[in-house]
């Protein structure tokens, strides 16, 4: 399988949608007391919005988006906090056909590609605790736990 990941645009609205409604069918598997089925995750004006940034990337596998990954540049000020810019991966995901791939590494070689171009302090995600495949992935590339949420319904 030839894999690359690139800059998304508007003409992948319609498998970036899909892909964002599997995520979100597992999460309402997972949650059903906090998420509902939906369809329209992210309205295409939104998404022709989002596109015309540098924020947003689908891989792509012989000619097909399989997966989508969005980041959001922070920056870190505050009296209590060393001052620090990380690019935060907002959402990634990738098609359930192709899961286990290796497409997930290649999304996260690109955001180490992107820290280091923008001399970027660090890299960080959030996971949901039901994601055990995901925060599996995430350790064996060599993230470390930062913070824990926690609820109480």
């Amino acid at each position: 399988m030839n894999c690359v990941i690139r800059n998304a645009n508007i003409n992948d609205f319609e498998v970036v949608a899909r892909i964002m409604r599997q995520v979100q069918q597992m999460h309402v598997e997972w949650r059903p007391d906090i998420y509902k089925p939906t369809e329209n995750l992210i309205p295409r004006d939104i998404f022709e919005k989002i596109v015309a940034g540098d924020t947003f990337y689908v891989a792509e596998a012989d000619g097909l988006v399989v997966g989508i990954l969005e980041v959001v540049y922070r920056h870190i000020e505050t009296p209590s906090h060393v001052t620090r810019d990380i690019i935060f991966i907002d959402s990634m995901a990738v098609d359930e056909a192709y899961r286990g791939m290796g497409i997930g590494h290649l999304f996260f070689d690109k955001i180490k590609e992107i820290k280091a171009e923008k001399n970027l302090d660090g890299i960080e995600l959030q996971v949901n605790a039901k994601n055990k495949a995901a925060y599996g992935m995430y350790l064996k590339y060599g993230f470390t736990e930062k913070s824990i949420n926690m609820e109480l319904l």
